[in-house]
């Protein structure tokens, strides 16, 4: 590398300063974009904070602004008064609907996958019929499988028609999950537990599930987030027994007290508590691997 060599010192100090990056000085641009996302946080996260604070005032407390007072008054009322609803029946019925739902997305999405790993004749009629509720209107989807049931002859209920009603919601994201997730399975791996001597169902069990685990976990928090907050396919077809959806909706009709906010703190802890503990499968997940290849 060549080396410019100044002979005035002063003409030196200027040169480094005309190349060296300004420190501490940033374009108005920045500016401009750091308060677009400000404002668009504030939008986003905002209305919930609102709830979240209103959520722990005392029995003096109202639906608005100023907060009175500081307790868990409201989500002790939201579990032992009548008066707010049946929320524990339909927190319950929630959680049990979501884990069925879960279970059945991730299984029939896995071996969607595994269907689809090799072409075949009119594989893609059968893609576009799997994800094509997504572009059907969710209350009129709702509406024609509680119809269904009816010409059945069979009542519509949180586990029969209102399952049926959210499976065709969380089964075409997880098989759009799960298709980008075994695009990136080697086939290699799976051929050297066949050449090992593994039957298929030992390579499906001890090579591809366990390589595709955060995949399955990625499917499974889909499925139940989604179950779990489905409001316009289960309005139809839920029967006599509201979920926690259709319960909090009934409740802004009779309800005016912060009880309706706690029970909006209390469904978002619950969504979090499932995210964190799906990252957290996943990380430990990835860290395991890490370890074995150490010591492979």
């Amino acid at each position: 590398m060549s080396a410019v060599v100044v002979d005035n010192p002063e003409q030196g100090i200027s040169a480094r300063k005309a190349i060296a990056p300004s420190r501490g000085k940033r374009p108005w641009t920045f500016y401009v974009l750091a308060s677009l996302f400000t404002a668009y946080v504030l939008a986003l996260y905002g209305p919930m904070f609102c709830i979240y604070i209103l959520s722990f005032q005392d029995i003096r407390g109202g639906l608005v602004f100023p907060m009175k007072g500081r307790s868990l008054h409201w989500f002790i009322d939201l579990f032992t008064q009548v008066r707010t609803g049946d929320v524990k029946g339909s927190f319950d019925r929630s959680i049990k609907l979501a884990v069925i739902v879960t279970i059945i997305t991730v299984v029939i999405s896995f071996l969607a996958g595994l269907g689809f790993r090799r072409r075949f004749k009119g594989d893609s009629i059968v893609f576009y019929m799997m994800i094509g509720s997504l572009v059907a209107p969710g209350l009129v989807l709702g509406l024609g499988t509680g119809l269904l049931f009816q010409a059945l002859g069979l009542n519509p209920a949180w586990y029969s028609s209102a399952l049926g009603a959210q499976l065709s919601w969380t089964l075409p994201f997880g098989v759009l999950v799960m298709f980008a997730v075994m695009s990136r399975f080697n086939n290699a791996w799976d051929e050297a537990a066949r050449d090992l001597g593994a039957s298929r169902w030992q390579a499906i069990r001890l090579v591809m599930i366990p390589v595709l685990a955060p995949g399955l976990v990625a499917v499974a928090l889909f499925g139940f987030t989604l179950s779990y907050d489905e409001f316009a396919r289960t309005l139809q077809t839920a029967g006599s027994l509201n979920t926690l959806p259709l319960e909090i909706w009934s409740m802004t009709l009779n309800v005016t007290s912060p009880s309706l906010y706690a029970l909006g703190t209390v469904t978002t802890i619950v969504s979090f508590v499932v995210i964190g503990v799906s990252l957290g499968s996943i990380v430990l997940i990835q860290k395991k691997r890490g370890a074995q290849k150490i010591k492979g």
